[in-house]
């Protein structure tokens, strides 16, 4: 059932991640318009909103119970603030639906967020029981029960090796199929833990954490559009805007990392050579290294703990090989 905004924003309130860390990110940025593409309950953004008084907001979530609660939270910055039911790899058609040709700036604050895990009937929970959803847009079909039922033992093993970084993936894979048909988030769950080695339950949280991680980011193909998302959003920021993104399994901060460095120029000549890719740098890199939180956040905030923090500035487009300015399309 869809929640009224009053409802859907106290299941939303939950503390922004590195919430200083990313006002400080846009505090430099030119006036204009900055992008929220994973708006949630918009705790990020009201803190950018609060400290940039000539910034407004265009906010991205595909999450109808999240756009209300920003909404709702965020409503005592009247036109400031618009949103867009959207996935973030719509991010030009975002701009488009609000007539924005060039923004200030994008935060991605990627996973899920802590009411969505929190919310037994979402299905993300491996604490709670609840239906095999795990649906970041409710209105799409395919969802955790196609997989956890449908897929082969290899396809299985796959993506929990890939998405979850699970040591276990094969055995899990194959308990899985034969505990088939599999009903809820706690038979899973429990499923997923008796195929691990006692040995290795006792340390590291949740024995299922990892598995539900990679069936989630399989369901709602995380991985898959975000590099498509992160070029869309370099390419519509202005030369001082930066783009920040806040990333919590490997797989995620990969991309990121490598999208990043191609936007920077990366290219595969020598260095003690001249540049002859032809490659092209429109960002500078703020930070070589992800920034992590600080240990008192990572104490009072469990989702802080894998958190994994990258930035980068916007430049005029330059070649490479001689530093000379190109025309951007």
């Amino acid at each position: 059932m869809h929640q009224d905004g009053h409802t859907a924003s106290r299941d939303f309130e939950h503390a922004p991640v590195m919430v200083e860390e990313i006002t400080e990110v846009f505090a430099s940025v030119p006036p204009g318009t900055f992008v929220d593409a994973t708006l949630g309950g918009g705790g990020h953004s009201a803190a950018i909103l609060e400290s940039r008084d000539d910034l407004d907001l265009i906010g991205i979530d595909q999450d109808r119970d999240a756009l209300d609660a920003a909404r709702a939270r965020l409503s005592e910055y009247g036109d400031r603030v618009r949103v867009s039911r959207r996935r973030f790899d719509d991010f030009d058609a975002a701009l488009a639906d609000h007539d924005v040709d060039s923004i200030s700036g994008a935060l991605f604050d990627l996973g899920v967020s802590s009411p969505q895990l929190d919310r037994s009937d979402r299905g993300f929970s491996y604490r709670h029981p609840g239906p095999l959803d795990m649906r970041m847009d409710a209105d799409q079909t395919w969802s955790a029960d196609d997989v956890v039922n449908g897929y082969s033992e290899a396809d299985l093993a796959r993506i929990i090796k890939r998405f979850g970084d699970e040591r276990f993936a094969g055995r899990i894979a194959r308990a899985i199929c034969a505990a088939r048909p599999i009903q809820t988030t706690t038979e899973l769950a429990a499923v997923v833990t008796t195929a691990i080695p006692a040995a290795a339950r006792r340390s590291g949280g949740h024995p299922a954490k990892r598995t539900f991680q990679a069936i989630r980011i399989e369901v709602n193909d995380e991985l898959g559009v975000l590099p498509e998302a992160l070029d869309q959003a370099v390419h519509a920021t202005k030369p001082g805007g930066r783009i920040a993104v806040l990333a919590y399994h490997s797989g995620e901060d990969r991309i990121v990392k490598d999208r990043f460095a191609v936007a920077a120029g990366a290219c595969d000549c020598p260095q003690d050579l001249p540049c002859v890719c032809g490659a092209i740098q429109t960002v500078r890199i703020v930070r070589g290294v992800a920034k992590r939180a600080s240990e008192a956040e990572r104490q009072r905030n469990r989702r802080a703990a894998s958190a994994r923090l990258r930035v980068v500035e916007r430049i005029a487009a330059t070649r490479k090989s001689d530093g000379q300015p190109v025309e951007e399309r």
